[in-house]
């Protein structure tokens, strides 16, 4: 078994979900951390289908295990009411936006949890730097993801102007060293590979993390067949209310429920 596995197994022997999980990055040796949290009245996350929160700008894994915001919580309670787990990585923490070394993280990861755990599917969501990020994973990694949420997305990394100090410390240059890498970790650009279901919730007056390129996103999926929501709060900003989220969550579970096996029948 290795480490990050025993390390999970420990954790949850010890101690009450959630469980802040320390682990050795096989990216660079560093430590990082996710917090797994258990839906209640479980005794392990064994079999459990899993949403992977992934936290906005500035925040770290225990966001959307502890706040209060109406994204987190309709995770939390989503996750809840279907018997999931909710697994929070660090994702190299604040300012992350899903460059390599957090890709790293999450696909390491996710095999150690699939190894040990079996989880009936895995999920991402998230909010802001989150969405974008679950977004990018998707478009990376689609055979690891079985639906993505993701509220008030950035799309399109070649054309997004916010936050570029912190993308271009995360990608490893900015636009013009390093154009694949944006390219490349742009939903937009690469609408084909999201074959799983996807929901995305945008507001029109969102300045942060403006809605074009996700409305544009949800066109392409659509007009190539792919099961996709969009949900457009025509005057909401940079947030998604408790309705949306859970109207999102609520789209992207019924589209993974995992069918259970008829009952035995007497011949």
């Amino acid at each position: 078994m290795s480490p990050l596995a025993l390390a999970v197994s420990a954790l949850i022997l010890l101690s009450a979900p959630p469980a802040d999980i320390a682990f050795t990055a096989a990216f660079d040796g560093s430590e990082q951390r996710y917090v797994l949290r258990l839906p209640p009245g479980a005794e392990g996350p064994e079999g459990l289908g899993v949403i992977i929160a992934l936290h906005g700008h500035g925040s770290d894994r225990w966001q959307f295990i502890e706040n209060p915001r109406d994204e987190c919580r309709a995770v939390r309670d989503a996750a809840d009411r279907h018997g999931m787990a909710v697994l929070s990585p660090d994702y190299r923490a604040k300012t992350s936006w899903m460059g390599p070394a957090a890709e790293a993280d999450l696909v390491q990861i996710l095999g150690e949890y699939r190894k040990q755990h079996q989880p009936a599917r895995v999920v991402l969501a998230g909010g802001s730097m989150g969405a974008s990020a679950a977004l990018t994973f998707a478009v990376l990694h689609p055979d690891l993801v079985d639906g993505v949420v993701a509220m008030n997305p950035v799309a399109n990394h070649v054309e997004y102007e916010g936050f570029q100090d912190a993308i271009s410390a995360s990608f490893g240059g900015d636009k013009a060293a390093k154009p694949e890498e944006y390219r490349k970790r742009s939903a937009e650009l690469n609408a084909d590979r999201l074959t799983m279901p996807v929901a995305l919730t945008v507001g029109n007056k969102d300045e942060v993390t403006p809605p074009h390129s996700a409305i544009r996103l949800a066109k392409k999926l659509i007009s190539i067949g792919r099961d996709v929501l969009l949900i457009r709060q025509l005057e909401g900003g940079h947030e998604t209310n408790y309705a949306a989220a859970d109207r999102a969550l609520k789209f992207v579970l019924a589209k993974t429920a995992v069918p259970k096996p008829a009952p035995d029948r007497a011949p």
